[in-house]
């Protein structure tokens, strides 16, 4: 007799019907001592040995050339269904989840849920293009929400918020290139928190107004201008999107944009300068994405005081507001004087399931998904909390943790059926060991044709021809389908392992707990190796951020989000689970010190100067709406008090107030007050003693103020490289409050209990951090600092990045403050920063790729400049390229020549660029001698 179809069944289709040549070790009765045995009875060169396939394999070459460890390959677990009577059965072959939603009506039903309708007013060209990326209709919601009374003509304010994937970037797209191409006078802001994301929004911005022209001929007729003073790229018609944020290369000014996409506190310069220099009226839409973050009294809290500073100026700039973990909105409308929309909608519709030894329970809501986590808690659980799968233990070793083997078995599961996989981990080893792990258990190179071999041995040649080297574990894994993710990797690193992913060349994505905020890479499954970030357990807006990945719309039909839970966690679980999305509150209070700066900025910035003015700013804000008035207004008073106080403003008979010289350096090198305060007391003393016969004091004034995140002192590293300073150094050592005999004595972090110990540490942690930016500005490659340091290659090149702009505010502060001679200084070392180099290889270092340590074996094998480097043959350049590349791997011959073929490529790229550059410099040469 045949089984009972189970209600609940595999969410992976075609595993069943899947056959597979192989040898079970789960068949083979062996204690772990002798599987343990095995693996390290095989010599260190052994090549690999795929035991889930029962046919003899060659050793292959490209196993030996990476040099593994020989290792017994991991058979995942066996995932079986649970029927009603509670006997496990066999997985189901068809994906049973594919009837549970019906698609949204399109287009041909309804009208209006074509972009191309007349409601919308949008180009034909601009609608073409976002077709060609998928793009043809959007959801109900998104029409509802566009053709809100005042919405599509930037009359009205609009916050609103979806589930991630539900499509909240489009409605903001819409609206804001709309305004802009309507209106060629007007600039748009689009506002996000990571660059990751910025550089992901500028690639797609740039594609969906390609060839989409502005409406220059009725802004020419309107306001009576002639094409002559019209920037030539107006005149073209173009539409441009430029990235703001710190490293960036970019050179763009506020006139050469149309659409600027910036961090938050890149935004909150923009703004602040275009209020100062009176340009503000070309603003026409304020886009903030995540608002979620405006609570956050580190960054997000500039979201508030640029949405004042609008509010105030009354100007109709259109300001738009989205996230996907809004609790509040109707609160955060109200502040905004904006139309409210909520939507619950989901193109993917997402199945969530608890997975607690080895076991896997259904959740399809999350009161559901709170109700198994209570009972499975309960002392004694109730019969109707039954799994509806069920996991086999495993008998290996590495996979006797329940979570393991749950992470294992439902990744391989998915991938055997064709499926992307992406995995949380709580921190960056652990996602490294994670990926190994699962790489252990891979479909082997004989289940896998040929042209996906191929693909993968391209990602590891784009890998290995980047200036840091392939990763071991990256050249491990990626062959076998997985890799990990996070910010220990570089930028070029991240942008090629997320490409392959999207490709569906890496089938598993191993990554921290920030990528789900951070990166948008939807999966099929999702998966949360536990519920912590680090020690501490997420909270609910990051655990939906997470399990939101689930679901690809137009490639899944279905996501899955599975959560595997320790039994130690399980009641911290259940609390998470309860908990509601937090209330979003202004970071302006008194504890968070928020008003600090936002006062001193309206006043520098002359947006309020009279005590009234002040009065009606701070009236606007979200505080206002939240805080108590008489609470308020002693705050602002006390705070007003505490800027006088410390030199920042001035006060005449009449409640005027006026900024100082300090408060204007302040706010246009984007400091706080108290950080400028810190600043300016250090550049003071440079002033009276730079000490200028070496590079650490230099380089200890480009080292940011606030370093979080970018690691611990090490003691011992520390106390090695003050051994090898000069006298000069001594000197600055001592200059800047540095004691080389608590360095010598202390091996353990810094007391931080009071402000004076927080300011002594803020000390040694900038200087351990100037000795990382010396190596790099004497051509020490980003790979080579790692290693030297100890840390990740991505926690450096993070550290180039925020100091080169750490540094141009610090030029800037120069500059406002008077003092010319210490920002010469500083502007000199800043370009040495920019391309790790000395100042022989500046010119050299122009050209992209030709960076440190590769500028200098250009210099040294007679590229010395960029005519020579322009003239030369790309054969030429590739055996330089080689010499640069810091390690030299064995490889067969079908890998040597796509390596090669990489390094050509990237010849040509370089060859063509030192053209373009010196075809600029003789033009400059001609305009200069005319």
């Amino acid at each position: 007799m045949a089984q009972p179809q189970s209600r609940f069944s595999t969410s992976v289709d075609m595993v069943a019907q899947q056959r597979y040549n192989t040898t079970s070790l789960l068949g083979l009765k062996r204690p772990f001592e002798q599987i343990d045995a095995a693996n390290h009875s095989l010599p260190d060169n052994h090549a690999l040995t795929d035991t889930t396939n029962s046919a003899p394999r060659c050793a292959n070459n490209k196993d030996r050339h990476f040099g593994l460890v020989a290792k017994i390959r991991l058979e995942a677990s066996e995932v079986s269904d649970v029927s009603q009577g509670g006997t496990t059965v066999q997985p189901l072959s068809e994906y049973v989840q594919q009837k549970t939603t019906a698609s949204p009506p399109g287009s041909t039903l309804n009208p209006l849920l074509s972009l191309c309708h007349s409601r919308y007013g949008l180009p034909e060209a601009l609608v073409k293009n976002l077709a060609s990326l998928g793009i043809s209709s959007i959801y109900p919601w998104q029409s509802s929400c566009l053709l809100g009374r005042g919405i599509l003509t930037g009359e009205k304010n609009l916050v609103y918020t979806a589930p991630t994937g539900g499509g909240k970037s489009l409605v903001a797209d819409v609206l804001m290139l709309k305004r802009i191409i309507e209106d060629s006078t007007k600039k748009a802001i689009l506002v996000l928190p990571y660059v990751a994301l910025i550089q992901e929004k500028v690639k797609w911005l740039r594609k969906v107004v390609e060839g989409v022209d502005v409406n220059l001929h009725d802004v020419i007729g309107a306001s009576n201008l002639d094409l002559s003073r019209v920037p030539k790229t107006h005149q073209r018609g173009s539409v441009r999107i430029v990235g703001f944020f710190g490293g960036s290369k970019a050179r763009a000014t506020w006139a050469d944009v149309d659409v600027a996409i910036c961090t938050i506190e890149k935004a909150n310069s923009l703004v602040n300068a275009a209020i100062e220099q009176c340009t503000i009226n070309d603003l026409g839409v304020v886009v903030f994405d995540e608002l979620h973050m405006i609570d956050d009294d580190h960054r997000g809290y500039l979201m508030e005081l640029m949405a004042t500073k609008l509010l105030s100026l009354q100007h109709g700039v259109q300001i738009i507001g989205m996230s996907a973990t809004l609790s509040n909105t109707e609160l955060l409308a109200r502040w905004l004087d904006a139309k409210y929309y909520k939507s619950k909608y989901r193109p993917v519709p997402i199945e969530e399931y608890l997975v607690y030894d080895n076991s896997i329970y259904p959740a399809s809501t999350s009161s559901a998904f709170l109700q198994t986590a209570s009972q499975l808690n309960a002392t004694q659980p109730r019969k109707s909390v039954s799994p509806i799968r069920i996991i086999r233990p495993s008998v290996y070793k590495d996979l006797r943790n329940p979570v393991s083997n749950a992470m294992v078995s439902l990744a391989i599961e998915t991938v055997r059926s064709g499926y992307g996989v992406l995995i949380f981990c709580s921190g960056r080893q652990g996602c490294k060991s994670t990926a190994a792990l699962i790489s252990e258990a891979m479909p082997s190179k004989m289940e896998i044709d040929n042209d996906l071999l191929n693909r993968r041995n391209d990602v590891v040649s784009d890998l290995r021809s980047l200036s840091v080297g392939l990763d071991d574990i990256l050249a491990v894994t990626v062959l076998r389908g997985v890799a990990f993710h996070h910010a220990g990797l570089t930028i070029e690193e991240r942008d090629i392992v997320a490409d392959a992913y999207d490709k569906g060349i890496i089938r598993v994505i191993v990554a921290t707990c920030s990528l789900a905020a951070g990166v948008n890479l939807p999966a099929r499954r999702v998966i949360l190796q536990g519920a912590r970030m680090g020690r501490e357990l997420i909270g609910p807006a990051m655990l939906r951020q997470m399990r939101g990945r689930a679901g690809r719309k137009g490639k899944d039909d279905i996501g899955e989000s599975f959560l595997c839970c320790e039994k130690s966690d399980l009641e911290e679980v259940v609390q998470l689970l309860k908990a509601d999305l937090p209330i979003l509150e202004s970071s302006l209070t008194p504890e968070k010190r928020g008003i600090k700066r936002a006062l001193l900025e309206i006043i520098t910035i002359r947006l309020a100067t009279h005590v009234n003015a002040i009065h009606d700013y701070v009236q606007r804000t979200l505080l206002f709406h939240t805080l108590d008035r008489d609470d308020l207004n002693k705050m602002v008073e006390a705070t007003m008090a505490d800027l006088d106080a410390s030199g920042l403003i001035t006060v005449n008979s009449t409640d005027t107030y006026e900024a100082t010289l300090l408060s204007q350096a302040i706010v246009i090198s984007s400091l706080t007050p108290e950080d400028g305060i810190f600043v300016h007391g250090e550049l003071q003393r440079a002033r009276r003693a730079f000490v200028m016969d070496g590079e650490m004091h230099v380089m200890y004034m480009f080292t940011p103020i606030q370093l979080s995140g970018l690691g611990e002192i090490n003691w011992p590293i520390f106390r090695k490289e003050m051994e090898g300073l000069d006298e000069s150094g001594y000197r600055v050592l001592e200059f800047v409050g540095v004691n080389p005999g608590f360095v010598i004595k202390i091996s353990k972090p810094i007391l931080e209990r009071n402000p004076e110990e927080i300011r002594i540490a803020r000390i040694y942690r900038r200087f351990y951090a100037a000795f990382q930016l010396r190596d790099l500005c004497n051509e020490v490659p980003i790979h080579a600092v790692a290693r030297k340091y100890k840390i990740s290659r991505g926690f450096v090149q993070t550290l180039a990045q925020t100091c080169e702009g750490f540094a141009a505010g610090m030029i800037q502060f120069c500059e406002r403050m008077g003092w010319g001679m210490l920002k010469s200084v500083l502007e000199h070392m800043s370009d040495r920063l920019k391309v790790g180099a000395k100042a022989d290889l500046l010119e050299l270092a122009k050209i992209p790729f030709v960076k440190s340590r590769t500028a200098r074996v250009f210099w040294e094998n007679g590229m010395k400049s960029v005519r020579v480097v322009a003239e030369a043959n790309a054969t030429d350049l590739v055996p330089i390229l080689l010499l640069a590349q810091p390690r030299k791997f064995r490889i067969d011959e079908d890998a040597e020549t796509k390596y090669h073929q990489k390094l050509m490529l990237k010849a040509e790229i370089i060859i063509g660029a030192a053209n373009r550059l010196w075809e600029r410099q003789q033009q400059i040469d001609i305009e200069t001698d005319l």
